[in-house]
């Protein structure tokens, strides 16, 4: 194996970052990730998925080592199909909030990812993936949500943009739950203070690898936390504003595998020479963490 770069940790989220908006993974993407990997890097998913909806896109990447799930709260380890760290969230705080949130807003609808390696979506009446491909069960009535532990709730309104659904939500539930969006029509509450970096950061003490040396991708405001930990942010030319505000690099869409352009950049490939992305910069000539 060749030696080590100055970027030795890569964490990519997958829908809009990494993934393609059909959920596929391009083979560029892939030569691209295994281009870092034999120059002694480690990559890590960093996603919004639980664990059980990334087992599949683990299985394609060939990856037996770490993901960090469920915006963080969980900590998967896929040789072992077991949980190193996962946090719930309490089921009465995660009502509570969910009611605060309908008295400034009306009827919204929801869904929760069950805890576990096992752990199942569940979705109330009315409620619709945002990814038709990921599995979901449909329960019959809300109070079916809160039988098992959970990691998170998810929500969509009928009419609210995704971002005045957020902005809402973090109004007024306050320590409640902590509030995300990852993605288009998904707003979801976490567990207080759990967020993408707090998970990254577990699986990268249990690897022995460090902020400094590590470069992030991602394209929603989930990923703020995240580029906030990571020496090096890059976002997505289709991601949302709040994440480009604070990226240090924005490379191109998913669609045209701007992970890719810079990996390739990063670790000497030549796939997409005259297709970088705005910004450049090299990692070998010194990152440095946000402050």
């Amino acid at each position: 194996m060749a030696a080590p770069t100055d970027c030795s940790l890569i964490a990519t989220d997958l829908d809009g970052t990494l993934l393609r908006g059909d959920d596929s993974l391009s083979d560029r993407s892939l030569a691209a990730l295994a281009l870092a990997t034999r120059a002694g890097a480690r990559h890590l998913v960093v996603t919004g998925r639980p664990a059980p909806g990334v087992r599949p896109l683990l299985d394609r990447l060939g990856s037996t080592g770490l993901a960090v799930c469920g915006q963080g709260a969980q900590v998967y380890d896929a040789g072992a199909n077991r949980l190193l760290h996962s946090v719930t969230l309490d089921r009465e705080l995660a009502e509570t909030a969910l009611g605060k949130i309908e008295a400034e807003v009306g009827e919204v609808y929801a869904a929760v990812d069950q805890d576990g390696v096992d752990g199942l979506t569940l979705i109330e009446p009315g409620y619709r993936m945002p990814h038709p491909t990921l599995p979901a069960v449909r329960i019959g009535r809300r109070d079916d949500l809160w039988v098992l532990p959970i990691t998170k709730v998810l929500l969509r309104h009928p009419f609210l943009s995704d971002d005045e659904l957020a902005a809402t939500a973090r109004s007024v539930v306050g320590s409640l739950a902590t509030v995300t969006m990852s993605g288009p029509g998904t707003v979801e509450l976490q567990p207080c203070g759990v967020t993408k970096a707090t998970g990254l950061a577990l699986a990268a003490e249990h690897l022995g690898l460090s902020r400094e040396r590590t470069v992030a991708f991602g394209d929603m405001p989930n990923d703020v936390p995240m580029f906030h930990w990571a020496a090096h942010g890059v976002a997505m030319a289709n991601a949302h504003p709040e994440l480009k505000a604070v990226a240090d690099e924005i490379t191109t869409t998913n669609e045209d595998d701007g992970v890719a352009v810079v990996l390739e950049r990063l670790f000497g490939g030549t796939g997409g020479a005259g297709r970088g992305g705005t910004r450049p910069h090299a990692c070998r000539s010194g990152l440095h963490p946000h402050g």
